[in-house]
């Protein structure tokens, strides 16, 4: 059960509604997950909802490589709801299934390709130490520049905050999605981060670094 109230259609102010109709016009067709919550602001919600759409459909980046960054975010924090809906959205990009299933359980994903591989080591060594080591940080620099870089970094933290919102209200799973699909380690009875293992190449066997 969600912790707040959603406004609907039939409850919002003038200014909500014109947030939610902006939304539901644009690429989302719906209104679902954290902007749920955060239309009790509809400032708040109004940029929100653009940063979004920004950082999903706007970037340089191939929905293979932002869904990837997306799915490290929904497992370390555990987010059931964010998982659901960019798994799928990941499977549609392009990633490996098994790739997507390895991250599902906290296994060490194995890429046959180094790009993903660097993608998923930047999104991982990010969330897990809060920085990047050089050598990380440089094959994604040389795979996208400058701007891609930054844009990646802008994602993964976007979608941590989607993480958060998620879970500090609870917001319910839609109804496509009932089901829960990633176990959570708790301790104390509270739910622990998510531990992420280092990618390895499938082609080289060489580990990536930790």
């Amino acid at each position: 059960m969600p912790r707040i109230s959603f406004p609907t259609p039939d409850t919002m102010s003038a200014e909500q509604r014109l947030v939610y109709d902006d939304i539901v016009s644009g690429p989302r067709a719906r209104l679902v997950g954290p902007l749920k919550a955060a239309l009790h602001n509809p400032a708040l919600a109004d940029r929100w909802q653009k940063m979004g759409a920004l950082l999903r459909f706007g970037t340089s980046i191939p929905p293979r490589h932002s869904e990837l960054v997306i799915l490290v975010a929904a497992r370390r924090w555990n987010s059931q709801l964010e998982w659901a809906i960019h798994a799928l959205a990941a499977q549609a990009g392009g990633l490996p299934d098994d790739v997507i299933a390895a991250i599902r359980v906290c296994d060490a994903p194995r890429f046959a390709d180094a790009g993903d591989a660097a993608v998923y080591e930047y999104a991982r060594q990010l969330q897990q130490t809060g920085n990047v080591d050089e050598d990380t940080y440089q094959r994604v620099l040389a795979i996208y520049g400058e701007a891609g870089i930054v844009e990646l970094g802008a994602i993964l933290g976007y979608y941590t905050m989607v993480a958060m919102t998620l879970n500090v209200h609870q917001i319910p799973l839609p109804e496509e999605h009932p089901e829960p699909q990633l176990e959570i380690d708790m301790h104390d009875a509270r739910p622990v981060l998510a531990e992420l293992p280092a990618a390895s190449l499938v082609a080289s066997s060489v580990e990536m670094p930790s």
